[in-house]
């Protein structure tokens, strides 16, 4: 299994960005799609973006749609989420996960999370 690692996660007030940085280590990177997830008190994880392999595909929740980007360094091992525009229901620990790479579903592999917190 790979193993992941999260940071950039901090408290920002409504309307601003952050990104979030997932460092992968272990089993060669390439060989999986990445996603990133969030859950916030009370509620279940979602899931919030995906990107394939190669980073040629990507897919977003659609309350994050046209707010958050995904995007993967494969050289660097590392994937990242782009926030902007954030609102206050965007408060969660988000986490990454290494997802099957035929079927984009977790794989196992889970960061520890990033607390993010949106202020109003």
């Amino acid at each position: 299994q790979v193993q992941l690692v999260e940071s950039g996660g901090g408290r920002v007030q409504a309307g601003g960005s952050l990104r979030l940085s997932c460092a992968a280590s272990g089993r060669a990177f390439s060989n999986y799609g990445m996603g990133w997830f969030r859950q916030a008190p009370g509620k279940e994880r979602e899931r919030v973006a995906y990107i394939s392999w190669s980073g040629s595909i990507t897919h977003y929740a659609d309350s994050v749609k046209g707010r958050f980007a995904i995007s993967r360094d494969n050289a660097k091992n590392t994937v990242y989420l782009q926030m902007n525009n954030l609102k206050p229901e965007d408060t969660a620990v988000y986490y990454c996960a290494a997802l099957n790479r035929a079927t984009m579903t977790p794989s196992g592999s889970w960061g520890q999370g990033t607390q993010v917190t949106v202020s109003s």
